[in-house]
């Protein structure tokens, strides 16, 4: 009964990461970029300041910040100062609302942003910035995926992240041993050696891979579960946005009515409160609501370090600068979501645990690759004994093997192509943000088709030297393009910048190691075998380990 039961696990196994495998890669990889989003939204804006290690003083850049405010903005419904120092804020930046003309909506798209030079409080040319998705776009990429509505991603990569959850959990039951063989690597072992590396890889960051699914499904708990709304509060849109209302109470609805002009309160005497009770170079930002209105309050958020859940932040009243009393902690269960969803986004995170991420995100789309290799090994005899007896392998194994190489050494390609296309596209071509995902996505179909027309494990040697090649070269690509090349950034101590070349150059090297692996094998096998169409991909990658 017992091997009953984990016949059907593994079976289950097998083939929910089978199914929604190559979408699961697609979203790791895109989603272990999301933790270095500001990194690689700075290297892709080669045309900002360098950061360096003379910082200005939090009180200069919150005087000129807010002298910028009070020319620009005097009227606006809020004001938002964003101190430099923060990997999220390099720079300075001032952001405001404009007011609302009688009958005018709200909407995320009416709100005014600047950077300011920290040094001069002059406004950075936003003209000479070159227009890009950064590494924003990479991120929302792994739950909004693109070229299709957001409704219908959500809900994709819902079902895909619930299946590897179901994945997950089978593969635990499945092998008895699993943590046993953690110790255990077999290399040549052909089918062993693949187990062996799937093994190893699921165990290492096995609490990271079922955190990372879950909370991702916490995520967007209401539209994957919104019969409960329903039942409650309707299915029309004002119920919905009722229940928001009381889920996410904002303070200052009570607060409407006609402006009473009144003072703003000096911002320094706030700066020195905030930094008395969190430390110095802890505040983050500014929020002032109703600038000059006697109801004006301001929010000072405290910079991301350690706080998993919601950012702390002191509040002031806006005229006579007093410190207005905190409110109610949070219910148990938005303090649980706070936790789960802070957890999963890893904003809380220093320098070296954000490189722990990266590193268990890498090895979750290694699990994934692996396994999808696996399953092409495991049928290798099969398909081996079709050839000899003069057949034609099954369609839905060599599917599978190309859909692999497009996937794992072809998805790679395309994100070095989307950095190129940041380089290679003029900074002033309209349109440029999108034809950097244009290039990137051209890149990933053509690597998707360019198996189905060579032996297959041709392909994975000249695929993955393409991509060890793209990344390779990208940092000498930058030197010739830019002035924030290895030779600057590194000089200037600007670690994010340099830290992004170095990070191009130890993937091109992991990439151009891959390809020789395979090679080695390639040439191993006999001659006449080797340039056969029909040959098995899987019998060469077989002993690739």
């Amino acid at each position: 009964m017992k091997e009953g039961f984990r016949q059907c696990m593994a079976w289950l196994h097998t083939w929910t990461g089978l199914v929604v495998g190559w979408v699961l890669f697609f979203v790791f990889v895109t989603g272990t970029a999301g933790y270095f989003t500001y990194e690689i939204d700075r290297w892709m804006r080669p045309e900002l300041p360098l950061v360096t290690s003379a910082d200005v003083a939090p009180q200069d850049a919150l005087a000129k910040a807010q002298a910028y405010l009070e020319q620009h903005a005097a009227g606006a419904e809020s004001w938002t100062i964003s101190l430099p120092g923060d990997r999220s804020q390099p720079n300075l930046g001032v952001s405001w609302q404009p007011k609302r003309a009688e009958g005018e909506g709200g909407g995320r798209n009416r709100g005014k942003r600047v950077t300011l030079d920290a040094h001069s409080g002059e406004a950075v040319d936003a003209e000479k910035v070159r227009a890009t998705g950064g590494g924003h776009l990479l991120y929302r990429m792994h739950y909004q995926l693109h070229y299709i509505s957001y409704d219908v991603a959500i809900r994709l990569v819902g079902i895909c992240t619930m299946l590897m959850f179901l994945a997950i959990l089978t593969g635990v039951v499945t092998h008895k041993k699993i943590f046993k063989d953690f110790f255990t690597f077999r290399p040549a072992k052909g089918q062993r050696s693949w187990l062996d590396a799937h093994n190893i890889i699921s165990v290492m960051a096995l609490p990271f891979f079922v955190m990372i699914t879950y909370s991702g499904l916490v995520f967007f708990m209401f539209n994957y579960m919104p019969l409960g709304v329903t039942a409650i509060y309707g299915a029309e849109k004002e119920g919905r946005d009722q229940f928001f209302k009381e889920l996410y109470p904002q303070r200052n609805n009570a607060k409407k009515g006609p402006v009473v002009p009144a003072t703003l309160t000096p911002l320094a005497p706030l700066l020195v409160a905030a930094e008395k009770e969190w430390g110095a170079g802890q505040v983050q930002r500014f929020n002032i609501s109703r600038p000059y209105d006697a109801r004006s309050e301001v929010t000072v958020a405290r910079r991301s370090g350690g706080d998993i859940g919601n950012t702390p932040a002191l509040r002031f009243n806006g005229v006579s600068g007093a410190k207005v009393e905190a409110e109610a902690p949070e219910s148990g269960s938005r303090a649980f979501q706070s936790v789960i969803l802070g957890l999963h986004e890893g904003r809380f995170a220093g320098p070296l645990l954000r490189w722990i991420y990266l590193i268990s995100g890498l090895l979750g789309a290694s699990m994934i690759a692996t396994g999808l290799v696996l399953w092409t090994v495991k049928r290798k005899v099969k398909q081996d004994k079709l050839i000899k007896a003069g057949q034609r392998r099954e369609f839905g194994f060599r599917l599978v093997e190309c859909l692999n190489i497009g996937t794992i050494a072809g998805l790679s390609t395309a994100v070095a192509v989307y950095f190129w296309a940041n380089r290679l596209i003029p900074a002033d071509f309209a349109g440029r943000r999108e034809w950097e995902v244009h290039a990137m996505f051209i890149a990933w179909g053509l690597a998707l088709l360019y198996p189905a027309f060579r032996p297959a494990l041709r392909a994975w040697v000249e695929e993955l030297s393409l991509a060890a090649a793209a990344f390779l070269l990208l940092p000498l690509l930058n030197a010739v393009t830019t002035e924030r090349h290895l030779g600057v950034t590194l000089p200037a101590g600007d670690w994010v910048l340099a830290g992004f070349d170095l990070t191009m150059l130890a993937l091109g090297v992991f990439f151009a190691l891959a390809a020789r692996k395979v090679q080695r094998k390639l040439k191993s096998q006999p001659a006449q075998v080797r340039p056969a169409r029909t040959a098995s991909a899987a019998a060469g990658l077989e002993n690739a380990i």
